[in-house]
């Protein structure tokens, strides 16, 4: 029999799980909810089970004691409720009739998930796995606990953003880790600013670990994904995940840091894509840096950016983010990667040899004009450089796409709906007219109306309040909820009546629909109601008028 250990101060407890604990005095009677383990359970005669701290879809979580080393660990229990009936008095855990299959085939998941993560780690940037235990027809996961705060907590205390270079290097040991799972076959699928830790001592790490189902919508389990980090092929049991899908949460966790703004969820984008560009956001954030996350975060899997590395390495480099942008070019090539970097470096060195050879005999300077931005698109100036064009305004069919005055830039660009602008025409560009380009084949990234959002509103009527929001939004519709009296003959929290008509079409950005919801039923006015019917129904009718 293991000695018995104070879940709370790691002290010996002689009396047992009774009372207060002599050393700390916090109380020792189990406050667990029911169905989860009660606090001082042992687990394989090497851990102590302690306070219950959360659940998902997965199982349970535990604070808990390693025994022997007399420290603080973490334990999550496979506990899935959509597949299990709770316990026994053994506190064995039992299928639901019917789901003993889909229970085993489950568990194993869990089980093969976190013995592939304790092979893994410790790894930079990973939460460690410590042990893998079975017992009480389940699975326990034991994992390292460590002072210090989640990412969002830290986020929570910081009066301003990050900039592109303190962002990276918070983000470098996670995505180093992130790399690891990705070479060993697994894929996080969960990572955002919650499940990443900052210890008080050392780099961040992440953590929140997850079988495939709990991170993919629509699955046996009830899923748990993180709005604006979850990537679209994530919220469809018939999409395929990779190693892309964890590329997408990390160039949002990226955005968060360096806008302080979640991305807008994938959902709603896949809808309207109304998310605005890091730069647009942020001035401080590199138009370059600004690219490399969008590339990260495009809807499609097959134009986004697929590999952890590639991620990288454009969000430390420049010119290696501009290489991701050639024309007719949507992601990176590593030999692409290369040849830059070397291009580079050799024209660094002729440029320091030339340097070095000509600087004891080179004519002085003669003061030369400022020059001032030209009328023309792209003309040149007296020094050769040349000014950002000015676009905005233009047809992006006719004016701008295929235009040889425009051919020395790289012009990327994307869609979004516009009530006022009308479809085709160029609503914003970034760098803005009249400032010098930084060289031939320069990014111009332009923002192209596709028109107002025109939209069709959908039958609601009878509805309830969650199940008519999630249709607005959908679709993408803006709308405000307001509860009405409700004289009995209404659905209590159902809706009403709107005042868009179904099977109306209109602008999106501009209409905001109002959607009434019935409120509690009134008794008095039932019964009033029904009182006024039995009247109307036993008065007699009124005597037929003589005709003479």
């Amino acid at each position: 029999m293991p000695e018995l250990l104070c879940p709370h101060c790691l002290q010996p407890l002689p009396g047992g799980y009774s009372g207060a604990c002599p050393h700390c005095g916090r109380p020792l009677q189990n406050q667990n909810p029911e169905g989860a383990l009660p606090l001082g359970t042992q687990l394989a005669g090497r851990y102590t089970v302690g306070s219950y701290l959360s659940a998902d879809g997965d199982g349970l979580c535990y604070r808990g004691v390693l025994n022997e080393e007399k420290k603080f660990v973490l334990i999550k229990e496979y506990f899935p409720v959509t597949l299990c009936n709770g316990r026994n008095a053994d506190g064995m855990l039992m299928p639901k009739e019917g789901k003993e299959v889909l229970f085993k085939t489950s568990r194993m998941d869990f089980k093969d998930l976190y013995d592939d993560l304790r092979s893994l780690t410790p790894s930079t940037g990973l939460n460690t796995i410590l042990d893998v235990v079975e017992e009480n027809n389940t699975v326990y996961g034991i994992e390292e606990s460590e002072k210090g705060m989640t990412l969002t907590h830290y986020l929570s205390l910081r009066s301003r953003t990050l900039t592109p270079a303190e962002a990276r290097t918070l983000l470098q040991p996670v995505m180093e880790g992130v790399a690891q799972l990705h070479k060993s076959g697994l894929i996080h699928r969960g990572i955002c600013p919650d499940n990443i830790l900052l210890p008080i001592d050392g780099t961040a790490r992440l953590t929140g670990y997850g079988t495939l189902a709990l991170r993919t919508g629509g699955s046996e389990l009830k899923s748990q994904l993180y709005p604006g980090y979850a990537a679209p092929e994530q919220y469809s049991a018939a999409e395929f995940s990779g190693r892309y899908t964890d590329v997408y949460a990390l160039g949002a966790v990226c955005y968060r840091l360096v806008t302080g703004q979640t991305p807008v969820a994938a959902p709603q984008r896949s809808v309207r894509d109304s998310l605005e560009s890091a730069h647009s956001l942020e001035a401080g954030v590199p138009t370059w840096f600004s690219q490399v996350l969008a590339c990260a975060l495009r809807l499609d899997p097959a134009r986004r950016m697929q590999t952890v590395p590639e991620l990288m390495s454009a969000l430390t480099d420049p010119n290696v983010a501009n290489a991701m942008f050639e024309r007719g070019d949507n992601q990176i090539s590593t030999r692409k990667i290369m040849g830059v970097s070397l291009v580079v470096i050799a024209v660094l060195a002729i440029l320091l040899i030339w340097s070095l050879l000509d600087s004891g005999n080179e004519p002085a300077a003669t003061p030369t004009a400022t020059p001032t931005p030209a009328a023309s698109a792209a003309q040149p100036q007296d020094d050769g450089a040349q000014v950002v064009p000015d676009l905005v305004g233009k047809r992006y069919t006719s004016e701008i796409k295929g235009n040889d005055l425009y051919e020395s830039f790289r012009i990327v660009m994307t869609e979004e709906n516009s009530s006022e602008i009308a479809a085709g025409i160029v609503i914003r560009q970034d760098p803005a007219a009249g400032s010098l380009a930084t060289g031939d084949g320069q990014i111009l990234q332009i923002v192209v109306s596709k028109g107002p959002n025109l939209v069709e509103m959908p039958d609601i009527i009878g509805f309830t309040q969650a199940n008519a929001s999630k249709q607005l939004d959908e679709r993408g519709i803006q709308y405000k909820m307001q509860i009405v009296e409700n004289d009995g003959t209404m659905a209590e929290g159902c809706v009403a009546k709107t005042d868009v008509l179904a099977g109306t079409r209109f602008d999106a950005g501009k209409t905001i629909v109002s959607v009434f919801i019935a409120g509690e039923r009134d008794d008095r006015m039932v019964s009033q109601s029904a009182a006024s019917e039995a009247q109307s129904t036993s008065e007699p009718a009124p005597p037929a008028e003589s005709t003479g």
